[in-house]
C-alpha cells in the first residue's frame, strides 16, 4: 500500500460512510442501464476487474449482463471489502489498487478481459495517476472502461469539506496519450436528472487494446 494521504482517507471513517450513504436497488438499476450501453461495444468478456469496488453495485450489476464471466473487485476500505466478499460470484481483493500481489499471481501478471474504475480516479492525487494507468493497462488484456469527472484541464474540487482528495481531468485522453495501441472505441454521459437511470453526471470512456 502507498498509504498515500487519499488512500488513508477513503480507507478510513470517511469511507466507512460511504459505505452506509451509496446502497440500493435505484443505483444498481442505473449501473445497468449504464453498463449495458458499454457492453454493446464490446465482445467477449469473460473476465471482469473493477478498480475500487467498494460493496460491489457495479458488479452487481455485471452479474446480470454477464452472468457467466469472472468477476473481481478490488477494494481498499475494509468494511466495503466485507459485504464485497458477501456477493458470492465475486472474487473480493482488501487491498489498494497499487499493490503487487494484486497485480502479480506470482511471477504472472493478472490480467482481465475487462478492467474498469468509476469514480476512482477521481480520487487519486495526480502524483499517482501514472502508476493507476499503468495498472489499468497492465491488467487489460482487451477493454478499460473509465467512468469519471471529465475536464478538459486537471482541476481540484473541495469534496464533502475535504480538499485533496476529488480532482477532475481528462482521464481517458492521458491513458491514449500514454499508451499508443489504446483506441477509443465510444463515450458518453450520465446525467443526474434522467428520469429512469440518473448517475452522478460522470462521463465514461471505453478504450481498447490494439
Amino acid at each position: 500500500m502507498l498509504d498515500s494521504l487519499q488512500e488513508k482517507f477513503w480507507a478510513g471513517e470517511f469511507g466507512d460512510r460511504y459505505v452506509e450513504r451509496n446502497d440500493g436497488p435505484a443505483l444498481v438499476a442505473s449501473n445497468i442501464a449504464l453498463f449495458s450501453r458499454i457492453l454493446q461495444r464490446t465482445h467477449q468478456i469473460n473476465s471482469v476487474c473493477e478498480l475500487g469496488a467498494n460493496i460491489g453495485l457495479n458488479l452487481v450489476a455485471l452479474h446480470q449482463l454477464l452472468p457467466q464471466a469472472m468477476l473481481t473487485g478490488v477494494e481498499i476500505n475494509q468494511k466495503a471489502a466485507e459485504k464485497l466478499a458477501s456477493l458470492p460470484y465475486v472474487n473480493a481483493i482488501h487491498s489498494s489498487i497499487y499493490d503487487a500481489p494484486f497485480c502479480y499471481e506470482g511471477d504472472r501478471l493478472r490480467q482481465y478481459d475487462f478492467v474498469f474504475t468509476k469514480g476512482v480516479l477521481i480520487h487519486q492525487g495526480p502524483e499517482l495517476l501514472a502508476k493507476a494507468y499503468d495498472t489499468l493497462y497492465q491488467s487489460s488484456k482487451h477493454y478499460i472502461m473509465v467512468c469519471e469527472y471529465y475536464n478538459p484541464s486537471p482541476v481540484e474540487v473541495e469534496y464533502r469539506g475535504n480538499k485533496s482528495v476529488l480532482f477532475k481531468r481528462d482521464f481517458a485522453g492521458e491513458l491514449l496519450d500514454k499508451f499508443p495501441d489504446l483506441v477509443l472505441i465510444d463515450y458518453g454521459f450520465v446525467y443526474h436528472r434522467d428520469s429512469y437511470f440518473p448517475g452522478d453526471d460522470l462521463t465514461w470512456f471505453l478504450m481498447e487494446k490494439h
